[in-house]
Order: C-alpha cells, then structure tokens, then sequence
C-alpha cells in the first residue's frame, strides 16, 4: 500500500533570520533545537497575529487537526529553548510558500523580498507564481 502523498503547508514568508537562542553562550557544544517553517509560522499566526487554531488551518490550507499538531510541536520546542537555554534554528519541513495569486491569505506585514530568500528551504517547484516547498537545506 502506498502512503499518502504529503501536503505542502501554505507559509506567507520565511523568518527575517533563522537562528534564535540565549546572548553569551559559547558556540559549539550547546544542543540546537530544529524547528521546520509551518511550525514557526502556526506560532507567528497564533500567538503573533492572534487567529484561532481554525482561522492558522485556513490560511495554511491545512485541517485545525494538523495545525494543533504542528503547532504543540512547536511550543514544546520553543518551551525547551527558554527553559534549557538552547538555540532554535527555522528550516525545512514540508511547505509552499505564496504564491502572488495567493496574496489575500498573507499577513500583509511582511517584506515579500524575503519569501524567496535561499538557505532555509529548497525551492522545489519556483513556477511563474513563485510558490515553492520546503525541503532540506541547501547550504
């Protein structure tokens, strides 16, 4: 039996910077906690923008059922990165970013230049309307 094919989730723009965690830590041995970028973004749509777990699931085209799932995933990370002073790096995972067609599910905030910044995602599919998805890192 084949699995089911995996369902980009729709992203509005990738994080002005990717690494995040406590000032004056030495570099090196410390753990970094991987966080994908639908993750970041249920964070930024819920708890940033203040939409429900079912208003995220509209914008990111996906069940409330799947965002309350990403979305646990990322507090739990983003709790360990507080709690144990551990840096959180955004990338990858399983995403498209908008499209121009798409503009209206944007947050309307964000610098568009950003959303096809390389190193974050690979840009699997860059069609005329710009979307992509998100894969492993390129660097």
């Amino acid at each position: 039996m084949m699995a089911r094919p995996r369902k980009g989730k729709k992203v509005c723009c990738l994080p002005e910077s990717n690494i995040y965690g406590p000032l004056g830590v030495r570099r090196g041995n410390e753990k970094i906690i991987e966080m994908t970028v639908e993750e970041y973004e249920t964070i930024r749509l819920i708890d940033l923008e203040g939409l429900t777990q079912e208003e995220c699931g509209e914008r990111m085209q996906v069940a409330r059922t799947t965002v309350q799932k990403i979305y646990t995933d990322a507090r739990a990370k983003l709790a360990e990165s507080l709690v144990n002073g551990c840096q959180v790096k955004i990338e990858g995972g399983d995403y498209e970013l908008y499209s121009e067609k798409d503009r209206e599910f944007g947050c309307g905030k964000c610098r568009r230049s950003r959303c096809g910044r390389r190193g974050f995602g690979r840009q699997l599919d860059s069609g005329k309307d710009g979307a992509g998805r998100g894969g492993e890192n390129d660097n």
